[in-house]
């Protein structure tokens, strides 16, 4: 089977991958790089679940192809905590404010959420909404997810 080799950097680090270039970057993480954070829900880029960011910006990872990821950075759930495994702020407030349920769709909300904190510190709560608009929760009505990431602005606001 035809490989292509894709470097990349991958929470902080250079990486290359040798994979068939019909993988997806979702495919690459999970099976590639064992990175389970993203999941695969519905595999046509509605749900959100597999959502990452790259250079900067929330994309479904799931229909995102392989071969475009050559020289860009891409972050993953696992990718946000401290390097000493602190929790970055919005994982604490999805903890503390009850924002996670079955926790399925949690990776992904809290990707979209960090995206929108990255070049919004200060969002409106229909920012919020809009910006977590393309992820899908069956557990909640999104309130708790709304807040906690609310509670997350505001923290990290005041460690600044």
């Amino acid at each position: 089977m035809k490989k292509v080799s894709i470097s990349f950097t991958l929470n902080g680090d250079e990486v290359t991958a040798e994979v068939p270039p019909s993988w997806t970057l979702l495919k690459t993480l999970r099976e590639y790089f064992e990175l389970t954070g993203a999941k695969e829900g519905c595999g046509a880029g509605e749900c959100g679940a597999c959502t990452v960011i790259i250079d900067g910006e929330a994309v479904n990872s799931c229909i995102y192809p392989i071969p475009e990821v050559e020289g860009k950075s891409v972050t993953t759930i696992e990718g946000i905590a401290g390097k000493d495994g602190t929790l970055h702020p919005l994982q604490k407030a999805f903890i503390e404010n009850n924002g996670v349920q079955c926790g399925f769709c949690t990776s992904g909300m809290i990707m979209s959420a960090k995206s929108l904190l990255d070049r919004n510190p200060a969002p409106t709560r229909d920012e919020i909404r809009k910006s977590i608009a393309g992820n899908l929760c069956r557990c909640t009505g999104y309130v708790q997810i709304v807040e906690s990431i609310e509670k997350a602005a505001e923290m990290i606001k005041g460690a600044k």
